[in-house]
C-alpha cells in the first residue's frame, strides 16, 4: 500500500506526537515516584549527594547549623531579556523518616525582575525593580536526579518499570 505524501506526513506527525507524548508521561511517573521515595539509608549518607547536586547545578549552598536544611543563593535562569530576568534558588531539607531511613525534599523559588514602566503622565521614569515572586513549590526533577545519584539501583527499576508501564 503506497501512502500520498500528505498522509506519509500526516503519520509521522501522529507517530512523534505520540512519542512525545509517552517521554512525557515517563518523566512524569519517574518524578512522582521521585518525590514519594524514601531512602533506606540515614539522611547523613545522603545529604553529601544532594549539595554535590546543587552544587554541579550552579548553586552555592548555605547549610543550617545542626540539621539537615540547606539554603542556595539566588542563580540566573537562562539570559536577561526585556521582559524580565528570571532567578532561582532551593531549600533543601533532610528529613529522618525512621532508623536507617529518609526523604529529601527540594523546593524551588523563582523570581522575576523587570524595570518598571516608564511614567509619561509625570515625564519621569521610575528605575524601581519590579519582582513576582512565588511560592515555594517542590521540585520532582531535582529529586529525581538525586535519587538517580543517591539509590541507582532503585532508579534503575523505576526506569524499566517505567518503559513497561508507558508507551
Amino acid at each position: 500500500m503506497m501512502l500520498s505524501k500528505s498522509s506519509a506526513l500526516l503519520l509521522v506527525a501522529a507517530l512523534s506526537l505520540t512519542t512525545g507524548c509517552a517521554a512525557s508521561r515517563r518523566e512524569a511517573y519517574l518524578h512522582d515516584k521521585a518525590g514519594a521515595h524514601v531512602y533506606r539509608k540515614p539522611v547523613a549518607e545522603v545529604w553529601p549527594k544532594a549539595k554535590e547536586l546543587l552544587a554541579e547545578e550552579g548553586y552555592s549552598v548555605m547549610e543550617a547549623k545542626g540539621g539537615f536544611e540547606m539554603q542556595t543563593d539566588w542563580l540566573m535562569q537562562g539570559a536577561p531579556s526585556s521582559l524580565g530576568t528570571s532567578y532561582a534558588r532551593y531549600l533543601v531539607r533532610g528529613i529522618e523518616r525512621g532508623p536507617g531511613q529518609c526523604v529529601v525534599e527540594f523546593h524551588r523559588q523563582n523570581r522575576v525582575e523587570s524595570k518598571a514602566a516608564h511614567d509619561t503622565s509625570t515625564g519621569g521614569s521610575q528605575d524601581a525593580l519590579g519582582t513576582d515572586t512565588n511560592t515555594l513549590t517542590r521540585d520532582y526533577a531535582m529529586e529525581w536526579k538525586l535519587m538517580q545519584r543517591a539509590d541507582p539501583e532503585v532508579a534503575k527499576g523505576l526506569e524499566a518499570e517505567a518503559a513497561a508501564k508507558v508507551q
